[in-house]
């Protein structure tokens, strides 16, 4: 596996706002597992079916990105259901690199600002 070359923990949660974030069966039933309830109830509480896909996330407002996954914590930017989160999530984004920490990094080195949030709109928060 190659080096990791961006860090999560500096990121202000930009993956998360995707609009479509899939769950899988096996997911659903992890995700139901962690908040120790049945499926049944996961599925009409956490998840929705659009844009062509059996489940998706819901998501909740967001102050940097609009809209968010529903179990993303918007003041300390951070998954809370990180161990039991969708295989969407679990290999994103793939192998060494994430675009937008690349872009974050080179933002921030430009405006000299580490803290600084870079942002793209997304069509049809």
């Amino acid at each position: 596996m190659a080096r990791k070359l961006y860090d999560c923990m500096k990121c202000p949660g930009y993956c998360c706002s995707y609009p479509v974030i899939e769950v899988k069966d096996r997911d659903a039933e992890r995700i139901a597992k962690h908040f120790e309830m049945p499926l049944a109830k996961a599925e009409k509480k956490f998840f929705k079916k659009a844009h062509g896909y059996k489940r998706i996330m819901r998501r909740q407002k967001d102050k940097i990105y609009g809209k968010i996954c529903q179990f993303f914590d918007t003041k300390e930017r951070r998954c809370t259901i990180y161990h039991a989160r969708p295989s969407t999530c679990r290999a994103f984004p793939g192998e060494g690199h994430c675009g937008y920490y690349d872009f974050l990094k080179f933002e921030r080195d430009g405006q000299e600002d580490e803290t600084y949030v870079s942002v793209t709109n997304h069509s049809g928060n």
